[in-house]
């Protein structure tokens, strides 16, 4: 039987109210005291763990935490701070770069605006929204890898790219939980409901699920089968 519009939405709603207390208070891993710090560290996260990205941080922003130091920063040094972040010499580059525009353009603010952040160079869809969310308090959802695989494992979307599923996310959550339910997912995703093998008969969640739920209802199948 297909799921009603309503169950849907009682079940999402109950999904989301397992998360909040599981994960009461989220904030970001990243460390940063400024919006431009947080933008620093969200684009020295791409393929690389928040804990790699802090440690390196803790090495760069004492010597460079502004977007004139960072301008004029000599690009060997910055790739040799930044190096165990991965794809240093390409993160190196667009750092300098947009950190020139900021310096040059913007008098040194992080632009607040989506439109504005995305036309930075290395600065994308996600990373604009973890600055737009956590540095201005704006209504946003960054979609990474756990809150990809994580929300449409749950069904709070049904997507196949990124974007589809922000969409579907701003659709099925209240507005004004938008950034919260960023971070319930990915610590959701990193905790328990893992890639390769997520923790099931652990996950609070589970019951309100799309994917299990669908799963347990094969295996039920399949054992009447067998009998």
């Amino acid at each position: 039987m297909r799921e009603t519009k309503k169950a849907r939405g009682e079940r999402l709603k109950s999904a989301l109210t397992e998360l909040e207390k599981l994960y009461p208070n989220p904030k970001p891993a990243l460390e940063f005291n400024s919006p431009f710090e947080l933008l620093i560290a969200t684009m020295l996260s791409a393929q690389c763990t928040d804990v790699r990205v802090n440690q390196t941080t803790r090495a760069l922003f004492p010597l460079y935490n502004t977007p004139e130091g960072l301008a004029n920063i000599d690009i060997d040094q910055l790739e040799r701070i930044i190096k165990p972040c991965g794809l240093y010499k390409a993160k190196a580059r667009n750092i300098k770069a947009t950190s020139a525009i900021i310096a040059r353009q913007y008098g040194g603010e992080v632009p607040d605006e989506r439109d504005v952040l995305t036309t930075l160079p290395g600065v994308g869809r996600k990373t604009a929204n973890v600055v737009l969310s956590n540095a201005f308090g704006q209504n946003a959802i960054a979609v990474d890898t756990h809150v990809f695989r994580v929300s449409n494992r749950i069904g709070f979307a049904t997507a196949k790219d990124v974007l589809e599923t922000e969409k579907q996310l701003m659709e099925a959550i209240p507005e004004d939980e938008w950034g919260k339910a960023h971070h319930y997912l990915i610590f959701h995703g990193r905790q328990v409901c893992s890639a390769r093998k997520p923790k099931c008969e652990m996950c609070s969640v589970a019951p309100y699920c799309r994917e299990h739920i669908e799963g347990e209802k094969k295996l039920g199948k399949a054992a009447k089968k067998d009998k």
